[in-house]
């Protein structure tokens, strides 16, 4: 175990099923599973506060010690988050060899970006790719990857072929230049999004004009007709009634 990397200490877990995960969960406890080459998968429930620390720490690599067992370096293969409070439900971790290559997600983090001249000119910078596959041995890969934007004018982009990758470290892309990183847009002027909402009110009020229209003038059918008839019958009883005169 290497000196200064997070050691993750869980039980061995013997019972399955969404009804013993909920009462885990229930207890504070997180479900997971390591992945192991050539051996089978090993299930163990952690506590959540343990997770937490360790995860938010950054580090993609770190060690998990089972209960009676000896400690080995994992990754994170997979988790699965409650959608609505985000609090970690389950949990993949995949063990590694330390002198074997790894593909893994790291973060890509901006940095610079009110100094960026574009910025300072009221320009919109945008963070588009926040996550990059990278392949390097366990101890190599970075908590982070950062990227300069100090420098970006309004309509500069950066795509990842402009990245430098840490020593050890390779971007796994077909094409670098075809990932983008950030991007700095002009500033939308107060006149052009007033037009935008005139516009939109706009035409809402037409639609409600043609709503009200159609409501009023269109007579139930055959209603025309009827009335027609009534006005031509009460013109001829006029009529006969002055002859008779």
């Amino acid at each position: 175990m290497a000196q200064g990397r997070d050691t993750l200490k869980a039980a061995p877990r013997t019972e399955f099923g969404s009804r013993t995960a909920r009462r885990l969960r229930r207890d504070g406890l997180v479900p997971g599973i390591v992945y192991t080459g050539g051996d089978d998968a090993r299930p163990f429930q952690v506590a959540e506060r343990e997770v937490r620390n360790v995860l938010s720490s950054g580090a993609a690599l770190f060690d998990l010690e089972i209960e009676g067992e000896k400690a080995v370096p994992v990754v994170v293969k997979d988790s699965q988050h409650d959608p609505v409070r985000g609090d970690l439900r389950h949990f993949d971790l995949v063990q590694v060899r330390l002198d074997e290559k790894i593909q893994a997600e790291v973060a890509l983090e901006l940095e610079g970006g009110e100094d960026a001249p574009g910025a300072k000119e009221g320009g919109v910078l945008e963070h588009i790719t926040r996550e990059i596959t990278v392949e390097a041995l366990p101890t190599d890969i970075p908590e982070m990857i950062t990227v300069d934007v100090s420098a970006m004018d309004i309509n500069d982009t950066i795509t990842l072929s402009a990245v430098t990758a840490p020593q050890g470290v390779e971007f796994v892309a077909d094409d670098l230049e075809e990932i983008t990183v950030a991007t700095l847009t002009p500033p939308r002027l107060e006149a052009e999004l007033e037009a935008i909402e005139e516009e939109a009110a706009l035409i809402g009020e037409e639609a409600e004009e043609g709503e009200e229209v159609e409501g009023e003038e269109v007579p139930a059918e055959g209603e025309e007709a009827q009335e027609g008839e009534a006005a031509a019958e009460g013109d001829g009883g006029d009529s006969g009634g002055d002859d008779e005169g």
